[in-house]
């Protein structure tokens, strides 16, 4: 029997409880990932999307409920390595070389010389950057350097990818490209995915299931199923894509209720 890949039961955040200032960011999100799916985030600034990323990955504690990666709790999945994240800036490191980037936490793993190098080259391949290699990120374009940190993000081979919002600085054309980019490294990789994005029509290409959250404080107030099939340029022109672009923006401004179902034209 497969593991989900998350959990989240009753979650909730607070910062600086019991403070003057205190803040609800999150209050009773419940949620369940499988393994394999992508899954976007989506909803208003300021609603909790990338504090729940965080909170899937260990960065912080909830104040309520439990978050379960991979069939461990956060805190172990995330000392066990069960996951690469990928942010919206690169951060990859100038004074490295593209290869030395992405070598770097099986670095961290003590992982043998000869053994990152293999590893590194097969995912600056996968994602199509296997001849710079010897480049520094200063050398690369904006689209280059995400697919650097997303090969970074996979080196260790983790179970689940968590993004926040990686896209978000390019433009439209290489946003579209690193799209299908990442639609197909996914599966190739076998990774479940949880992605973080203010894009309706991201959200709906990208994902098997787009979850939609209020305002703050966050709570998920509808779950769209995306039925869309294999991916192509014609995806983004088909009755159904436009369907599930409308169910989320219906959902987003409160005029939808939450659909499970799988959203037709």
């Amino acid at each position: 029997m497969s593991v989900d890949a998350v959990v989240l039961d009753g979650v909730g955040k607070v910062f600086h409880p019991g403070r003057p200032g205190a803040v609800t960011a999150l209050t009773g999100v419940a949620l369940t990932i499988a393994g394999g799916e992508f899954v976007s985030l989506i909803g208003p600034s300021g609603c909790g999307k990338s504090t729940l990323l965080r909170l899937i990955a260990d960065l912080i504690e909830p104040s309520t409920g439990s978050v379960t990666v991979n069939g461990k709790p956060a805190r172990r999945a995330r000392l066990d390595q069960e996951y690469g994240i990928a942010f919206q800036q690169a951060g990859l490191f100038d004074w490295r070389t593209v290869r030395r980037n992405v070598e770097l936490p099986l670095e961290l793993r003590g992982v043998r010389r000869a053994q990152r190098r293999a590893r590194a080259a097969e995912m600056l391949d996968l994602v199509g950057l296997g001849e710079f290699a010897g480049h520094y990120p200063t050398q690369l374009s904006g689209g280059m350097q995400q697919r650097v940190a997303i090969a970074r993000a996979l080196a260790v081979h983790p179970p689940l990818l968590l993004m926040d919002e990686p896209f978000g600085a390019l433009d439209e054309m290489t946003r579209e490209r690193l799209q299908s980019e990442l639609l197909g490294i996914c599966a190739t990789a076998r990774t479940s995915t949880v992605f973080v994005t203010h894009s309706i029509s991201e959200a709906v290409y990208l994902s098997d299931r787009v979850v939609v959250m209020s305002p703050r404080p966050g709570r998920i107030t509808a779950v769209i199923d995306v039925d869309l099939g294999e991916r192509s340029e014609q995806t983004r022109q088909s009755p159904e894509f436009f369907a599930a672009v409308t169910a989320v923006r219906q959902a987003l401004r409160g005029t939808r209720p939450a659909d499970r179902e799988p959203v037709t034209p």
